[in-house]
């Protein structure tokens, strides 16, 4: 199988994703180092017709390897409630995933084949999202892929982790959008001075989002295009 994606990310990039990733514009160099922004989302980084490509090579790849990652509402948040208006709701998800760490795994194989794993792990992909944090970040992380189909969502939640070391002061999320015509929008909400008030479009093909975490935040449902649920 041929490798669509590039060995480096900045492969992928357009010329404005070139100047972000060289530290040449000014607005998005350290854009998270402000304690009051969490949350960069960047359109026109990425070449289009490249991000095309590695979507529908990422989705013929790896769409039957992936696995259910499914936690739904607690049978008993409200029968079990004793008093009004003490709700308490765990994160709640419904999508398919891959972790990409075993190497053995079918999912691990079938994106390695497509260059997913070696771009994802290049220098200029971390590169990239060091210079919007404007942090220097540790030369080992992880990389997953989610795939969300129609009624797939991940529910409010911080991706707080007290009990990790290397994560409990905060830590860098960075993701790549590439959507597949079927579907009609997704959105990222997130929290501003406590209150779920900002809003952005993840349904992108090519899009980018950077994350200062943890924060609140939660993406909603897909939802498809009428009569094209099987391509979303």
């Amino acid at each position: 199988m041929k490798k669509t994606f590039p060995a480096e990310f900045a492969d992928l990039l357009t010329p404005k994703g070139r100047r972000i990733l060289e530290g040449r514009d000014r607005e998005l160099t350290g854009a998270l180092l402000d304690p009051e922004r969490r949350f960069v989302a960047l359109q026109g980084v990425i070449d289009p017709a490249r991000a095309v490509a590695c979507r529908d090579a990422l989705d013929a790849a790896l769409r039957d390897t992936l696995v259910p990652m499914e936690d739904p509402i607690p049978h008993d948040s409200i029968s079990g409630m004793t008093m009004n208006y003490m709700e308490l709701l765990p994160k709640t998800v419904r999508v398919r995933t891959a972790l990409l760490e075993n190497r053995r795994s079918r999912s691990y194989r079938a994106a390695e084949a497509v260059g997913l794993t070696d771009m994802m792990r290049s220098d200029t992909f971390a590169a990239f999202a060091a210079v919007v944090t404007g942090r220097t970040l540790r030369r080992k992380w992880g990389i997953q892929v989610l795939c969300y189909g129609p009624g797939d969502y991940s529910g409010p939640h911080n991706d707080h982790h007290p009990e990790e070391p290397e994560a409990r002061d905060g830590y860098v999320d960075m993701h790549v959008s590439l959507t597949l015509p079927g579907v009609d929008h997704q959105y990222l909400v997130y929290a501003k001075d406590g209150h779920f008030s900002e809003l952005t479009k993840v349904s992108t093909v090519g899009g980018v989002t950077v994350y200062r975490l943890p924060f609140w935040h939660y993406t909603t449902p897909v939802v498809a295009k009428p009569g094209q649920e099987e391509g979303a």
